[in-house]
């Protein structure tokens, strides 16, 4: 099991508010990853999860006892629109891969994936003490790639043609940022952070 300290209460952005999920959003997990177009982005197989699927990918990464998993909620009206998480941390390199998806679709495009991973990062470098935080991202999923450039992250590799959609084959591209990264975009005069509190988090470094 993971160290307390790795889990916030909560994260809050300028519109967003981070935190821990509960029992009850399944049913939102099934609507989202039951749907072609969200499966068609987030998944490694081609179509949607199946009932069972979504079930035990909840009860074991998102609700778990190791899961970093937070929920995404609108804080005008603390609407579920998504999830993000980190996976495989590792206390001795101070690694982690993150992951993200915003269910709800009519939120696509208004950054508000954006604003998750800021918070999501403010707390891997700021809080957790990490290194370095990586990603994996399908090449056709463009409005994604946008959003993590605009976040920090760069492109450091490619597996070519990996991923059979659409009938054709794609790349799927890995991106990354180091602390030394974040940092320097946060100290930059003309860096405007979307969110920077984390409440109910010790600030302290991860131990190596």
């Amino acid at each position: 099991m993971l160290p307390s300290r790795w889990f916030p209460d909560r994260l809050e952005g300028e519109r967003i508010v981070l935190r821990r999920h509960v029992p009850s959003n399944l049913e939102a997990f099934r609507r989202w990853y039951s749907d072609p177009e969200v499966a068609r982005l987030t998944r490694y197989q081609d179509g949607p999860m199946r009932p069972d699927e979504i079930e035990r990918f909840f009860i074991a990464r998102v609700v778990g006892a190791d899961a970093l998993t937070l929920a995404i909620h609108l804080r005008d009206d603390d609407r579920l629109i998504g999830t993000c998480a980190f996976s495989q941390l590792d206390s001795d390199n101070g690694s982690a891969l993150f992951h993200i998806t915003i269910g709800e679709k009519e939120c696509w495009g208004l950054g508000y994936g954006t604003e998750a991973t800021e918070l999501m990062l403010a707390h891997a470098f700021g809080h957790l003490g990490l290194h370095r935080v990586a990603l994996s991202v399908f090449a056709f999923n463009e409005r994604a790639i946008r959003s993590y450039r605009k976040a920090g992250f760069v492109v450091e590799g490619r597996a070519r043609e990996a991923i059979w959609r659409d009938g054709r084959h794609w790349d799927e591209i890995h991106m990354s940022i180091l602390e030394e990264d974040w940092r320097d975009r946060r100290d930059r005069p003309d860096h405007h952070p979307l969110g920077s509190a984390a409440v109910g988090v010790a600030a302290q470094p991860l131990g190596r």
